[in-house]
């Protein structure tokens, strides 16, 4: 059984999708509990979904999430119960903590995407809720999977963890196959021209954590400097976010060179027409969409979001290093705020946005990133093997392992 938040297009539900994929591929029967489905949902998985709620956490009243919090882990444990589950997969904190909480007692495993020491910096309720599980009930799991070294390192220096013994590194597996079937569909007549001419893609959720204002402040910069490009973000988010950003392209000037598709239930057939992936985050675990962009040959620029995205864009254990720096994938930048601070078209840039539109440049400039992709892809993705990944999270527990 995998256990999500939600079925929108984000890393952790296309890891659930992949899993579900290859688990059931082997004969395995399999479940996927679903906290939240929404009508608008891209990842869904037919008679085998278990959906505990339609309605959005958001639109509930506080006294209706409270009590829907407390039924989730005995909705777990019945589902559990019915379906005969000798192995459940939570994902992410939220899936991570009703799972512990289940008085099920099947093989339980977690994971963790991200950098937990920023993600849960503020000292909200929930925050405070999630970290307190760490030091308490994540003993009842069976393995927790964290997808990079950075991340687990993360967690034992800086977040409090307790049991190291239970805790391995597992990379987010990648069906490639798939990813190359997808990205060979046509794009329809009236995507083609956003594709015209150089194109500079973002996919994934616009959230605060994306920083994605620093990264229209750098292909301003590029544009500045006479390079003809197109900034296309794929992926939704928050609105109050999505009015920010847009306010900050309008402010430039340059609406006409950046384009919002929204969500997409197929992103890969976009980006296997990119010319670079930028990411601009504040912080990161190991973005899936890097591997996506390596399986199609794209190159990619991003923020020194995490140590893990060396990991990723690397076939080396790249130590000591400063930023910017050249990867076999691409140019990692230095690190960027996460602040949404005031900026107009006269708010100076960053030294950090300016080496972000450097590496741009370059990578747009120069064929040999794209050469360098192509020539490692292979090794590049050894670690994100799907077979090798799918069995590691469900192999018996012996000690805390690094899957490679």
């Amino acid at each position: 059984m995998l256990i999500i938040p939600y079925g929108g297009v984000g890393g952790m539900e296309r890891l659930a999708l992949n899993l579900y994929r290859h688990y059931c591929g082997l004969g395995d029967r399999v479940k996927v509990i679903k906290l939240v489905r929404l009508s608008d949902d891209i990842v869904n998985f037919g008679k085998d979904e278990i959906a505990l709620s339609e309605l959005d956490l958001v639109n509930m009243s506080p006294i209706q999430r409270v009590g829907y919090y407390f039924s989730i882990p005995l909705s777990i444990a019945r589902a559990v119960r019915t379906h005969g589950i000798t192995h459940s997969i939570a994902l992410g904190d939220m899936g991570n903590l009703f799972s512990s909480l289940s008085p099920s007692c099947e093989f339980k495993v977690a994971s963790i995407h991200a950098l937990k020491s920023a993600e849960l910096a503020s000292n909200g309720a929930l925050n405070r809720i999630f970290r307190l599980a760490y030091r308490t009930i994540y003993c009842r799991f069976n393995r927790v999977v964290c997808i990079s070294r950075a991340i687990r390192n993360d967690l034992l220096t800086n977040c409090g963890y307790r049991f190291p013994d239970n805790l391995d590194v597992i990379y987010n597996p990648h069906d490639v196959r798939a990813i190359s079937e997808d990205a060979a569909e046509a794009l329809a007549p009236d995507e083609e021209s956003l594709f015209s001419t150089q194109t500079v893609v973002f996919l994934g959720r616009l959230t605060d954590q994306k920083a994605l204002w620093h990264l229209i402040r750098a292909f301003q910069a590029l544009l500045y400097r006479g390079v003809e490009a197109r900034l296309l973000f794929i992926g939704d988010g928050s609105p109050d976010l999505f009015g920010y950003l847009q306010s900050l392209v309008d402010g430039y000037g340059i609406g006409d060179q950046v384009t919002f598709l929204g969500r997409r239930s197929n992103p890969y057939k976009y980006l296997a027409h990119a010319d670079v992936l930028a990411l601009s985050s504040h912080f990161e675990g190991t973005p899936n969409v890097i591997v996506e962009a390596i399986a199609l040959g794209v190159p990619v620029v991003s923020s020194h979001c995490t140590d893990g995205v060396v990991e990723l864009m690397s076939t080396r254990d790249v130590v000591g290093f400063e930023t910017p720096v050249e990867l076999e994938a691409g140019i990692m930048t230095p690190p960027l705020t996460g602040r949404r601070d005031p900026i107009t078209h006269e708010t100076p840039m960053m030294p950090a946005e300016l080496a972000l539109a450097d590496a741009l440049a370059a990578v747009l400039g120069k064929p040999r990133f794209r050469e360098s992709v192509r020539r490692n892809r292979g090794q590049l993705l050894e670690k994100f093997d799907l077979a090798r990944s799918a069995q590691a999270y469900l192999a018996p527990t012996t000690k805390a392992t690094v899957s490679t």
